[in-house]
């Protein structure tokens, strides 16, 4: 009877450690993510375009063509559930990626301390091109899409970065609070609309 009693105790406290530890995820739908993903999204830890210190991903070869000027249609599926925001950068190459942000605080509760908010960038300028994007505090999963215009730009293997920043988040160890995906783009500047020379 106490071994029963024990097991159930020790079987409730390994279901409860899975529901506590649980992580946001995402995919990255369109454009074509630059590594292969699976059907939570993974691998997406690592800064700045996703892997993971024992899975870097495999590449998919995938490039996106666009016209510079042009809005582009970003879709996302959320796998799990997580409250925070995602933002949208562009950079001509990997290293010219913007940091992770970090949280405006942490929260101390009763399971330790947590992510608060994350700081939302108002009016992005070069690299990012949209933040605070799809913003969540309910339980939403499934799919999601925004849209982000494109500067008008000649840029071949431009690196698009989608991030989601983890509110009420423990953290881990290879990406802190921040979950990563990137898409390759070839982007031909449009000769009717001005250049954009910040970028």
């Amino acid at each position: 009877m106490k071994n029963s009693l024990l097991k159930k105790i020790s079987l409730a406290a390994a279901i409860g450690l899975v529901a506590t530890t649980a992580h946001a995820h995402f995919k990255l739908n369109s454009p074509d993510s630059w590594i292969e993903e699976n059907e939570r999204g993974d691998p997406q830890k690592i800064a700045p375009c996703g892997g993971t210190l024992a899975d870097g991903g495999t590449r998919t070869g995938a490039v996106t063509a666009i016209s510079g000027g042009q809005m582009l249609t970003i879709e996302l599926e959320e796998t799990i559930y997580h409250p925070g925001h995602y933002r949208v950068a562009l950079a001509r190459t990997i290293n010219m990626l913007p940091a992770d942000a970090m949280p405006l605080v942490m929260v101390d509760t009763e399971r330790g301390p947590r992510s608060g908010r994350f700081p939302i960038t108002e009016n992005p300028v070069a690299p990012i091109l949209a933040d605070g994007l799809l913003e969540n505090y309910e339980r939403r999963t499934g799919p999601i899409s925004t849209e982000v215009r494109i500067p008008n730009i000649d840029c071949e293997n431009c690196v698009l970065q989608i991030v989601q920043f983890m509110s009420e988040h423990p953290g881990h160890g290879e990406g802190g609070f921040t979950y990563h995906h990137c898409a390759i783009l070839n982007i031909s500047a449009d000769t009717d609309m001005p250049i954009n020379t910040n970028w």
